[in-house]
Formats: C-alpha cells, sequence, structure tokens
C-alpha cells in the first residue's frame, strides 16, 4: 500500500501547475498552487534575486504572474533536475542572460530604398487590378 502512496505523489508532484489570470497572488495561493509550504517560498527570497513579491501597505506578500513562474522554475530545477541551490541560481542567470542576447530582427540596411520598392511593387498591383475594370 505505501508503495501505491508514493506513485501517486510523484504524479501530483509532476502534475502541469496552471497559473490563473490574476494581477497578484498572497503567498499561500502561490504555496497552494506550487504544492510548497510558504516557508520555502520565503526562503527562496533569499536565495534567488529573480524572486522579488511586493508587500502589501499591511506586509503580506504579493506575488506578481512572473514571480509564480519563476518560483515554478525554481522548483523544477530543483526538485526534478536535480540542481542545488547555487546551480539553480546560476542557471536561471544563464537563462535571463542568453533571453537578453537574443539577437534583434533583421531590418534592411536602407530602408528608404526598400520602401521606393515596396512603393513600386504596390503600384504595379494597383495597375494590374485597375486594368480588370
Amino acid at each position: 500500500m505505501s508503495l501505491r502512496k508514493k506513485a501517486t505523489k510523484k504524479t501530483v508532484r509532476n502534475a502541469e501547475i496552471i497559473i490563473p489570470d490574476k494581477l497578484y497572488f498572497r503567498i499561500g495561493e502561490v504555496a497552494g498552487l506550487c504544492r510548497l509550504p510558504a516557508y520555502v517560498l520565503r526562503f527562496w527570497e533569499t536565495e534567488f534575486p529573480q524572486l522579488k513579491p511586493i508587500k502589501s501597505s499591511t506586509g503580506q506578500r504579493m506575488y506578481r504572474k512572473r514571480d509564480v513562474e519563476s518560483v515554478v522554475r525554481i522548483k523544477k530545477l530543483l526538485y526534478e533536475d536535480g540542481f542545488t541551490i547555487a546551480g539553480a541560481r546560476v542557471q536561471l542567470r544563464e537563462e535571463i542572460k542568453s533571453d537578453r542576447s537574443q539577437s534583434a530582427l533583421p531590418f534592411p540596411m536602407n530602408p528608404a530604398a526598400s520602401v521606393t520598392h515596396m512603393r513600386h511593387e504596390l503600384q504595379q498591383i494597383l495597375h494590374i487590378l485597375s486594368a480588370r475594370h
């Protein structure tokens, strides 16, 4: 019977976490969504600089959707991928660096020539369409 409990626990842990479309989440909501105790979230705030929930006027931690996504990513790195806290911190830093260094969309070197060329092609299309009537 204990084998069955372990199997279902692992299935629940690996289930996809669906984050509701809200502006802010309280720490209890995030803990429930991510199936983590609140003290783990508070500890992770001290270890991961990416995780910075704002505090309400009453001092309640208010997580944004981006923060909840970070919690889910940290949980995966630590619990599923086997990273240490230091290793997960480095991995997250590298992921952020690679996101920033993605190449920009290529723009034409001579935009005036491209606009002129496009205008000429549009005039040809207009001429073809007007010739049909």
